[in-house]
């Protein structure tokens, strides 16, 4: 079993470490400074108490957990011994490169370092690196703790036993991993999802639905199917013929615009930032995010108890 250390402990960070010590691993979490892991600890406790709320494991399950999690402003602690690096910092490039020349001046030749990045191409963020063969990303969603997915890009350097123990880890995680191929902008899973965030926003520039109606076609229709079927297995299952008819005629009408839209660039000039400044496409009052919050987690929770079940990682 790997060795694991977590550069970073914020959102991310601390909920990636909770995934990799409810799988029953020992993990090191690097904080800037004593505020920074305050907060991480904070924040960790929390989310072990809704996760025993929701029976996902008991109060002496979520203090193994939380004995697994050692957390240190010391950035040389916790490379010492590690055998694969997660670094969860800010999505700046010339940060994330300093932090590497750090992390390989410190851990052994074969240690694993994967960037959480769910943008930057690896090739380029490993580009001043002495070892970028032992270099990978991997893309964990938020909550990095009930998401299952992690996207696993290697980079034009990166060597296949480096992919192996990636893959490994995050299996030994109860993690879902898929691979990519090539390294291409955003990934699979943005990608996808910033296809369909682009048509919500031209037809909502265009005047052809209110907001929430264009937010409940996807809540109350292709929202309900795809935790069970992605876009191509929901095309076999309603005929690829029908499927590729549709396409034929309907592509050429879909959005193709090369920047966010008039409401989107609008919203965000006022500062209007969605839930953290408490105004966006709709007003957030800390009672509305509160909701909405604890509607979506446990959603999530619930999603996550099934896979849970059907891997027989917890009884039915």
């Amino acid at each position: 079993m790997e060795k694991i250390s977590i550069i970073g402990a914020g959102t991310m960070g601390h909920s990636i470490a909770l995934s990799a010590a409810w799988a029953g691993q020992q993990v090191k979490v690097y904080g800037i400074n004593d505020q920074d892991l305050e907060n991480a600890d904070k924040s960790l406790t929390n989310k072990l108490k809704v996760m025993v709320d929701n029976d996902m494991f008991d109060t002496e399950k979520a203090h193994r957990i939380r004995e697994n999690i050692r957390f240190s402003t010391s950035l040389e602690d916790v490379i010492s011994g590690s055998t694969f690096v997660i670094e969860v910092i800010p999505e700046v490039l010339e940060m994330k490169r300093e932090m590497y020349k750090k992390i390989e001046g410190l851990a052994g030749e074969d240690v694993v370092i994967a960037s959480n990045t769910s943008g930057f191409k690896p090739s380029l963020l490993a580009e001043e690196m002495a070892r970028p063969n032992r270099f990978v990303v991997t893309h964990f969603w938020n909550p990095g703790h009930l998401i299952p997915l992690v996207e696993v890009v290697k980079g034009k350097h990166t060597d296949e036993e480096t992919v192996q123990r990636a893959m490994n880890v995050l299996t030994e995680m109860k993690k879902k991993p898929i691979l990519l191929n090539k390294e291409i902008p955003g990934f699979i899973g943005n990608r996808l999802q910033y296809a369909l965030f682009r048509e919500a926003q031209a037809l909502l520039d265009s005047g052809a639905a209110t907001k929430e109606d264009i937010d409940a076609a996807v809540t109350y229709s292709i929202g309900r199917r795809l935790p069970v079927t992605g876009p191509l297995m929901t095309a076999d299952m309603g005929g690829l013929d029908v499927f590729s008819a549709i396409s034929n005629y309907l592509f050429e009408d879909l959005s193709t615009d090369q920047r966010s839209g008039e409401t989107l660039s609008r919203l965000v000039e006022e500062k209007k930032l969605g839930d953290k400044s408490g105004a966006g496409f709709y007003e957030w009052e800390k009672s509305v995010s509160e909701q909405f919050n604890a509607e979506r987690e446990q959603t999530l929770i619930h999603f996550l108890k099934n896979d849970l079940k059907a891997d027989g990682e917890i009884a039915e």
